[in-house]
């Protein structure tokens, strides 16, 4: 099939085909004209290529990942390289956890302004307690990083 028909079936851009194909992702075959001929098997590869990418996945992982032929899958590579990108999730889960807790932790404190003093001496006040160390860092609890996994919904009041 030409490009422009691949593209209709999978709703990329020309120039996103043609980048897979140049990153090596997408092998193509060239007719006597020079006009790129897909096979019907590039529609689920470009399918695979874009799923894996918005997974998270890199382009070089997607290349480690994908086997040269669609029908000779690793299934222990596959598993392995699936599994550590949900770990590679977790642990930003749990950095961006712990950043929000930290934010909201500086906000607290800056609205916890003492009376009769003005903004620059409160944000004194805050940067010092910050520079000191006194400004409590929050530690989360496994739930607290269970409960943001997705497919989970945080709820109030806890």
């Amino acid at each position: 099939m030409k490009i422009g028909e691949l593209a209709r079936r999978t709703g990329l851009a020309a120039s996103r085909i043609r980048f897979y194909e140049e990153a090596g992702l997408l092998v193509v075959q060239r007719q006597a004209n020079g006009y790129r001929d897909y096979p019907e098997q590039a529609v689920l590869l470009l399918e695979l290529i874009t799923g894996a990418q918005r997974a998270g996945f890199s382009l070089e992982e997607i290349r480690a990942l994908l086997p040269p032929d669609m029908g000779q899958w690793q299934h222990g590579a596959l598993i392995t390289m699936l599994q550590q990108k949900v770990a590679d999730i977790e642990a930003l889960q749990l950095r961006l956890a712990q950043s929000r807790a930290h934010l909201l932790a500086l906000i607290e404190d800056i609205q916890a302004r003492p009376d009769g003093i003005d903004c620059a001496a409160n944000s004194r006040r805050v940067l010092d307690r910050v520079q000191r160390g006194e400004l409590a860092r929050p530690t989360l609890a496994a739930g607290d990083v269970a409960m943001l996994r997705p497919g989970r919904r945080r709820t109030g009041g806890g």
